[in-house]
């Protein structure tokens, strides 16, 4: 645990780079020792020699003190060399073979370096020579120089003794100091990280309490920067947890309030379909501008509850043929049919065979919505263009482009795109349309922009990843059995008896609207997903929530007449999605609340 650490980590390597910096420093010291040990021997031998010379001429020295000389000298041979002579001043009785000669007086640090790693590593008992010439009053005539013959085994012993010495002095040294650089850095480094972790670790116990946010106090500048920052950071996660706490609370309220809303809209909407029937020119010129206003109103209660419902589900990702997916996207945009005199149509420009790894259900909604906007767009307008749904793979990703013939977008939108009630395209719209489409692209590991926009039209790009085991995914769903003559469900609620369909969960009732309520949710059995197996019927929701033109005009008829249809009341009680609607009344009122 200790190297784990950063007191550990810093004491280990203190003492190695202490000791990498002693090693370059301990060869030339010891070459420098060994030069200094010969050199003295030089200075002994001379003192000998010029012992010896100063006594009377003729008076031989006797042996004794001859050899006492050589061993107070350290030396076995003193030798003098001059310009043309070399003369032998004092030896032992038998001179032993020289092995190895050293000249000092011109050796350089690396020759002296390579003379001492020799010797440390030469065998044992040489008999060296070595030549020097001493310093100062001492020094012999000019061009002189004095030969010492000596043995290298005492040299080599003190040799190894310095080394030894100089070796555990580095070693006390490192361990100084880095015991000193330890100690500071625990005082001025570890213990204030380690208020930092603490005071993180409490903050996270309890992010509410104003007290757990940290105060910088360290005097050094990089902890007090962490430290400001860190407080920084706790108190903007307090303020976002306060605006959490209040958007679910002020949530809550908005859906009780919008829940009660929209019974009082629905009571509202029944009741001004009446206005309709009524011989009043006037009023029969208002009626419509009332229900268009009442149905805005209900569907932004609607699109508000449904977007503060819980997040969506994670993608199951599959094989989806994309061209006979953006079949299923005409089917769903276009249920009263495409072209004519200011209507726009669709066309499939994805290529045939591709193939891309999404969520079915999901990416028939990006694609729903992207579409649905356009024909909104290019019939607010009043353009007969077209809507291109192009493709292409390449560079690992899938392009899926969504092109219009339209105004293209208002700038408002442009500033705020992809943001909940917001980024609205047009008058009424909030938003979410978007927004979700957005969200859904992420949850998929790509991303949708606005690539183009102007008076010729706008271009929302898709960019899905590819999948190299694609092959793996093309597999059927499991198909769910439906009840005979059970309805197909766009709002994901049981429809009543009869096999009425409804959209957005409205229930009707078998004499109180006929197939056009369902703008295109009443099939007997749901129209199979791009990957080409069944589509539950409770996974509906997303391709049959478009109305027709027609929508609720049955309904409206009725009550001109003074039918009373109960599935049509109690249709209105439950959602205010099925309340009817003025006949020919453009399908961009109701369906496109998602904008």
């Amino acid at each position: 645990m200790l190297i784990r650490s950063l007191s550990g980590r810093l004491l280990l390597l203190t003492i190695v780079f202490v000791m990498v910096v002693e090693v370059l420093i301990f060869v030339p010291s010891v070459a420098r020792f060994r030069r200094d040990y010969l050199n003295e021997r030089i200075v002994r031998a001379h003192i000998a020699a010029e012992a010896l010379l100063a006594a009377p001429e003729g008076a031989a020295a006797p042996p004794e003190r001859r050899a006492r000389v050589l061993e107070l000298a350290g030396v076995e041979g003193i030798v003098y060399r001059g310009p043309d002579m070399r003369e032998l001043i004092l030896a032992g009785d038998m001179p032993p073979p020289i092995d190895a000669t050293y000249d000092l007086r011109d050796a350089g640090p690396v020759e002296l370096i390579a003379d001492a790693l020799g010797c440390a590593l030469a065998r044992p008992g040489r008999v060296i020579r070595v030549i020097g010439r001493p310093e100062g009053d001492m020094a012999p005539g000019e061009g002189a120089a004095v030969e010492a013959v000596l043995e290298e085994g005492p040299l080599r012993a003190a040799m190894l003794d310095y080394g030894a010495r100089v070796m555990g002095l580095s070693l006390i040294i490192s361990l100084v100091t880095a015991a000193f650089i330890v100690l500071s850095v625990r005082r001025f480094v570890v213990r204030p990280m380690l208020r930092v972790i603490d005071n993180m670790r409490a903050f996270r116990r309890d992010p509410e309490d104003a007290r757990r946010v940290i105060t910088p106090d360290s005097r050094i500048a990089e902890i007090a920067a962490a430290q400001t920052a860190l407080a920084e950071m706790e108190t903007e996660l307090r303020a976002a947890l306060r605006q959490r706490a209040r958007l679910a609370a002020q949530g809550e309220a908005v859906a009780k309030i919008g829940h009660d809303l929209r019974n009082i809209l629905t009571t509202a909407r029944l009741l001004a379909d009446r206005l309709e029937g009524s011989d009043d020119p006037t009023v029969r010129r208002v009626a419509p501008k009332l229900l268009r206003a009442l149905d805005r109103a209900a569907s932004l209660c609607r699109s508000t509850l449904e977007y503060g419902k819980a997040e969506e589900p994670e993608p199951e990702i599959r094989a989806v043929r994309l061209r006979q997916l953006v079949e299923e996207v005409r089917d769903a945009v276009f249920p009263d049919g495409e072209g004519g005199p200011g209507r726009p149509r669709l066309v499939n420009a994805a290529p045939e065979g591709l193939t891309v790894a999404a969520d079915p259900e999901q990416l028939h909604r990006i694609l729903t919505n992207l579409a649905r906007n356009a024909r909104q767009a290019l019939e607010g307008a009043g353009r007969d263009g077209q809507i291109r749904i192009e493709a292409a793979s390449g560079g690992g990703v899938v392009r899926i482009d969504v092109v219009d013939d339209g105004p293209g977008l208002p700038a408002r939108a442009i500033e705020n795109l992809f943001k909940p009630f917001k980024g609205g395209a047009r008058s009424g719209g909030s938003g979410l349309g978007l927004a979700i489409a957005a969200e859904l692209a992420r949850a998929h590991g790509g991303a949708l922009e606005l690539v183009a926009t102007g008076p010729e039209g706008a271009r929302f790009r898709l960019t899905l990843p590819e999948r190299a085991d694609l092959a793996l995914l093309a597999r059927p769903a499991p198909e769910k059995d439906a009840a005979p003559g059970a309805a197909v469900e766009a709002g994901g609620e049981g429809a009543a008896p009869g096999g009425a369909a409804r959209a957005g969960g409205e229930s009707v009732a078998p004499g109180g609207a006929d197939g056009a309520r369902t703008a295109g949710a009443a099939a007997p059995a749901a129209p199979p997903l791009g990957s080409g197996s069944a589509r539950p019927a409770a996974s509906a929701p997303a391709r049959g929530d478009v109305s027709g033109p027609a929508r609720g005009a049955n309904d409206a008829g009725a009550e001109r007449t003074g039918a009373k249809d109960s599935g049509a009341k109690d249709r209105g009680a439950n959602d205010p999605r099925g309340a009817a609607s003025a006949p020919g009344r453009p399908p961009t009122e109701a369906e496109g609340e998602n904008t």
